[in-house]
């Protein structure tokens, strides 16, 4: 069974972030993914803010991306850019901890105006981390109702993030395929 890391760089509990990854996760379920979601609220903020790369969590966590499928990162929008505790999160992986792993980056904002911070900002430091990285989805706040079990109330965008998913998932499947060699 192909497994599937859901990595959320939200400090909020409940959040919106958390929100559109719980339900992309249990689409995925549906699909016969396993899913691992993780949250930064998972680690000590020692080990975060103290950069312990040798903490048990930091290597428990690299363990679980290195042998993943596929990775999904969400992090709301702080001053134009993905969470600080996220960027304290990703410091502390191995450079090359996405090895061409497919990631799909999802982003929650405010407005319109901080939909380039998904471009900008969390897409780069995945690709230092190595990572396939796909277009991404981002989310208006008021696209999200935290509360609901069907947290993406705009019919549009649910479309937008149920077909990128579907990518996400093609690409995994591609990634998979062996390929036979006639003599």
């Amino acid at each position: 069974m192909n497994e599937i890391i859901l990595l959320s760089g939200s400090p909020s509990n409940p959040s919106r972030s958390d929100q559109v990854l719980k339900y992309l996760g249990l689409l995925l379920e549906q699909e016969n993914f396993a899913v691992n979601h993780i949250s930064i609220r998972d680690f000590s903020a020692d080990d975060l803010f103290l950069g312990r790369y040798d903490s048990p969590a930091i290597k428990r966590l690299t363990t679980l991306i290195e042998k993943s499928e596929g990775v999904i990162v969400g992090s709301p929008v702080y001053k134009g850019a993905y969470s600080g505790v996220l960027k304290a999160l990703l410091d502390l992986l191995p450079q090359d901890v996405f090895k061409s792993t497919p990631v799909l980056p999802v982003m929650t904002g405010g407005s319109a105006g901080h939909l380039l911070a998904l471009e900008y900002s969390l897409k780069p430091v995945l690709a230092t981390l190595k990572a396939h990285n796909l277009k991404g989805l981002y989310f208006l706040d008021e696209q999200i109702n935290k509360y609901r079990e069907l947290p993406i109330v705009d019919e549009e965008i649910l479309l937008r993030a149920k077909k990128q998913l579907n990518y996400f998932v093609e690409v995994i499947q591609r990634q998979n395929v062996t390929y036979t060699t006639y003599s």
